[in-house]
């Protein structure tokens, strides 16, 4: 199976993937929306590829065969004034101080 990979300049680390190029017709509309106009970033051969970065290749071939598609969010974010909060002895959240 081909499977192509749009990325979105609305959110870094978001990343489509759909069963071949420009194959959306199974995401939904409302998605197609928030996620923008996709960029292709690569055509990814599951057949010849033992592994994949970011993503596990079983949920992928799973998604891909029973919903058409699958969203790659980017990893959460560090909170580093919560973290650092918590490294000085606070509450992480500013609003309850200490």
């Amino acid at each position: 199976m081909l499977c192509a990979v749009y990325k979105t300049r609305r959110k870094e680390g978001m990343y489509l993937y759909v069963p071949g190029k420009n194959a959306f017709d199974d995401v939904p509309e409302i998605l197609m929306q928030k996620f923008g106009t996709p960029e292709l970033v690569m055509l990814i051969p599951l057949d010849k590829r033992p592994q994949l970065a970011g993503v596990s290749k079983a949920d992928l071939e799973a998604a891909l065969k029973d919903k058409g598609f699958y969203l790659q969010m980017p990893p959460k974010e560090e909170d580093m004034l919560a973290t650092h909060r918590v490294e000085q002895g606070l509450t992480p959240d500013v609003d309850n101080k200490r």
